[in-house]
């Protein structure tokens, strides 16, 4: 395992059921995984305990965790007075500049807590009194929306431009149309075009920049996810998984009974824990909601990934990751009728990270498996 190598919890408790319940020696379990049998041992030891006995040691250190910033937050606030006693004497917009002096040193909101202001009021101090330029946006506002009135709401900006022009009011095109924007008013013309649901929100859509070039030259360039359904007796239990598209292998991967976008942040995270990119990796996935949430796209760009999406009801545009659920299908899905979502779990958990990373052999990778192929890269990486 590389120094500094994270796993969720829910990785770390797969691999203590391959140990527990599966019937696996530490060793060979560890050494598949690419994992210390100490670690191993150390995972065995927390998540071989009862579920309710893990809940309750997490709940009292998110108390304990709460109690550091409450008493934090205190500390602040007896600090902040110690400075500033009189201010609390004078009126509110007094007590601005002295939450300004000190906006470095402590949080705004803490400050405004421990004075009696509403940090609300503080923004809009701070942007008082108004620039001649924003005043001068106004009036021309107002004589915009005049003039788009007097047309019966069908001028767009560039006769509205026209009119100013007209009225001897000096003004660029591009302004005009950057404080018609602003307020909200267009050229009101015909019918409005009808909506048409396409299964996906165009706004949200990133461009396809895969544009089904699954041949990449190097480890963490290109991944792509998916997710897919596994029935079971207690119903659907929904797989998430992340794929470098290099040797195929899947880096990421979440398990859940709901199709949620926690599902692919969970198998983005693991992928990005494992994989720790020094570079800009490309994402290519679907038009799913899961892959078009906000906290999706914030994780992305936290993480330095940049978005690909397949064209809309085009399964052929990440033709790598389907090929990879139907050999999961064939191989494991269809060969067990799984009783529980628990038994899933450990099935398809034991397909991925006991087989095929390690074992499976692949055309791609020219038959061998995707583990070998990326050390095979590595190794020559070295060399040279």
């Amino acid at each position: 395992m590389s120094k500094g190598t994270r796993y969720t919890n829910e990785f770390k408790q797969e691999a203590v059921n391959q140990v527990i319940k599966h019937g696996y020696s530490v060793n060979d379990v560890s050494e598949r995984l690419g994992i210390s049998s100490k670690t191993l041992y150390a995972w065995t030891k927390t998540f071989s305990k009862p579920p309710k006995q893990r809940e309750n040691e997490q709940d009292l250190q998110t108390q304990i965790a709460q109690l550091q910033r409450e008493l934090k937050r205190v500390q602040q606030e007896r600090d902040i007075l110690k400075g500033g006693r009189s201010v609390l004497c004078r009126r509110v917009k007094e007590r601005y500049p002295f939450i300004k002096s000190r906006s470095k040193t402590y949080p705004v909101r803490v400050l405004c807590q421990a004075l009696n202001a509403h940090p609300s009021g503080y923004y809009e101090w701070l942007k008082a009194p108004k620039s001649q330029r924003e005043i001068n946006d106004e009036k021309l506002t107002g004589r915009i929306k005049q003039s788009w009135l007097e047309s019966g709401g069908h001028y767009g900006y560039r006769n509205i431009h026209l009119d100013l022009v007209e009225a001897n009011i000096k003004c660029g095109r591009d302004r005009v149309l950057r404080l018609m924007q602003r307020a909200k008013i267009s050229a009101q013309r015909g019918y409005k075009k009808p909506k048409v649901d396409y299964g996906g929100d165009v706004h949200k859509a990133a461009p396809n920049q895969l544009k089904r070039d699954f041949n990449v030259a190097q480890p963490n360039q290109w991944w792509v996810s998916d997710i897919t359904y596994i029935h079971t007796h207690q119903g659907f239990l929904f797989l998430a998984v992340v794929m470098d598209l290099y040797a195929r292998n899947i880096v990421g991967w979440s398990m859940s009974n709901r199709m949620t976008d926690d599902l692919v942040l969970d198998a983005l995270t693991m992928a990005y824990w494992r994989r720790k990119p020094k570079n800009t990796v490309k994402l290519h996935s679907d038009q799913g909601s899961q892959y078009t949430s906000r906290r999706y796209k914030k994780l992305l760009a936290t993480l330095n990934i940049e978005q690909s999406m397949s064209r809309r009801g085009n399964c052929w545009d990440n033709a790598v990751a389907e090929s990879f659920f139907s050999n999961l299908k064939k191989e494991k899905v269809r060969r067990i009728k799984f009783k529980t979502q628990e038994e899933a779990r450990l099935n398809i958990f034991q397909y991925i990270e006991m087989f095929y990373n390690p074992k499976r052999r692949h055309t791609a990778n020219g038959r061998v498996s995707p583990v070998e192929y990326e050390n095979q890269y590595f190794r020559t990486l070295k060399s040279v």
